[in-house]
């Protein structure tokens, strides 16, 4: 078969579907990778990771953050065109703008199955002020008209369903037979072989959060934890991986600046493999007010770390309360310094819950076991 899989950015793919995409490859399935045009070097050696894996690229013009409705109709007419002359037989989408313009395009080109996965809400859906509320509305009303044209649409945890149902975008269960299938996935899964379990660091604690820069990962709170706990233990290491942002709701470069000029953060710039930070790393930390399935806490308890995550939707379905980290509230910088310290002040701990984390990775999100999960609902064969 060919199949599609549609993203909004390169490295996204190769660092979130490096699993599926070799599954698809190994069962001799022609997989093509269509991802946004860009001049990046870390979408640049993602793209080239894809091709060693066996996968065409087609690159694409896609916006992924811009709200011009002109561009984004010239992107669907592209869109269009390199579905034609793929012909796939399955297209799927991931990530807002492949998820709405891809499955509105592989419908105009004829393509016979077509999915969708919802990552998560982020930005778009945080309807807090005028400017935002407009955004949801554009956004729900994109969504209800292209996800109609999907067979079935993924979903990582149950709170974007309902959300979903009560935006209206898509139905409640056996209201509306024609309307596509809702099917729960655990994220992207990860790859337990490749975050193999390593031994955490006890001294100095080392806490890392791993995200785009920017408001929604809970970035601001980790750096008010970390200015909050830097007096009291000087030896411990509050570290920021991930790449700066341009567009709504980033960090500016001089907040960040600031934030490392008071000894208390240190920023760590982007990377094409965070197992190195990981293993350097005693807790996983990730304060984001709203996710899918957070990819970087998956590969965390996969490599054996414990995690402080907000009880947001997706992060508070992968950290069990007092068992492999702890749960604190959104926007809660405080809270998130009290938690952290337990760490500190309780060293067992980190090793102890790590151990569960690693446990809980290995049987329940295992990227091989998502694969066949989705390739299952997609009725794609696994073997030859």
């Amino acid at each position: 078969m060919r199949v599609v899989i549609m993203g909004s950015q390169a490295r996204s793919m190769a660092n979130f579907w490096p699993t599926l995409i070799k599954v698809l490859v190994g069962a001799n399935h022609q997989v093509h990778c269509f991802v946004p045009h860009t001049s990046d070097e870390a979408d640049a050696r993602a793209i080239e990771r894809m091709k060693q894996w066996g996968a065409e690229v087609v690159a694409l013009p896609l916006d992924r953050r811009g709200l011009n409705p002109l561009r984004d109709l010239f992107s669907l007419f592209h869109i269009r065109r390199a579905l034609k002359a793929v012909g796939p037989d399955v297209f799927f989408g991931y990530a807002i703008k492949p998820v709405i313009y891809g499955s509105i395009a592989a419908r105009l080109a004829g393509v016979p199955a077509r999915y969708a996965m919802i990552t998560g809400l982020g930005y778009t859906f945080e309807a807090d002020t005028l400017p935002k509320k407009l955004l949801t509305f554009a956004a729900s009303t994109l969504y209800r008209f292209s996800l109609k044209f999907c067979r079935t649409v993924f979903f990582q945890n149950s709170d974007d369903v309902a959300h979903f149902r009560a935006l209206r975008i898509i139905s409640e269960p056996g209201a509306n037979p024609a309307g596509p299938e809702v099917a729960m996935i655990r994220g992207t899964g990860v790859d337990i072989e490749h975050f193999a379990s390593a031994p955490p660091r006890k001294q100095p604690p080392t806490f890392l959060l791993i995200g785009r820069v920017i408001e929604a990962k809970g970035v601001r709170e980790f750096a008010e934890a970390a200015f909050i706990l830097h007096p009291k233990y000087p030896e411990a290491r509050f570290c920021l991986l991930g790449p700066l942002e341009n567009g709504p709701g980033s960090i500016m470069p001089e907040e960040l600046a600031a934030w490392q000029e008071s000894g208390s953060l240190e920023y760590l710039g982007a990377t094409d493999d965070v197992r190195p930070f990981i293993a350097e790393a005693s807790v996983m930390v990730l304060p984001s007010y709203r996710e899918g399935l957070p990819t970087s806490i998956m590969e965390g308890m996969s490599m054996g770390r414990p995690a402080v995550v907000a009880d947001a939707p997706g992060s508070r379905d992968l950290v069990q309360e007092g068992v492999n980290g702890f749960l604190v509230p959104v926007r809660d910088g405080k809270a998130l310094a009290d938690a952290m310290e337990r760490f500190i002040l309780q060293p067992g701990l980190i090793e102890s819950m790590g151990e569960t984390s690693r446990r809980l990775a290995e049987t329940r999100y295992d990227a091989r076991l998502v694969a066949a999960e989705m390739l299952a609902s997609m009725g794609i064969a696994k073997t030859p």
